[in-house]
């Protein structure tokens, strides 16, 4: 059973920090495309970053290049998303997800974490 588990949201002003974690357990990832994505009220999910798990290479969506950073652990199998400088528009539910990299639908979802910047 494929679980991943969020964490490290909050409440944090504008200009703030903070680090969102993804824990992966129930299979081997190495050939898998871990995702972050958000989705803020009324909005539509949006995709924020990936990171496939064996080379590292990372992608972003335009707009949050410079931002925000993700990266793995492989030894914890734990996905990171630093997100700095961050915005009251960055107010949204962030969701990690998993892939395998030669697909292009995430199939394993986390359950999500609320990050909220107030101005």
């Amino acid at each position: 059973q494929v679980q991943l588990v969020e964490s490290g949201g909050g409440l944090v002003q504008a200009g703030g920090s903070l680090r969102l974690s993804c824990a992966a357990s129930g299979r081997t990832f190495s050939t898998y495309t871990m995702g972050w994505f958000r989705q803020a009220p009324g909005k539509e999910r949006e995709f924020v970053a990936s990171i496939t798990w064996s080379g590292g290479r990372t992608y972003y969506t335009d707009s949050l290049k410079g931002r925000f950073t993700i990266s793995r652990d492989s030894a914890k199998n734990t996905v990171y998303l630093q997100m700095n400088s961050l915005k009251p528009e960055d107010t949204a539910v962030y969701y990690c997800a998993a892939r395998n990299e030669f697909m292009s639908r995430y199939e394993f979802w986390g359950q999500g974490t609320q990050v909220t910047v107030s101005s």
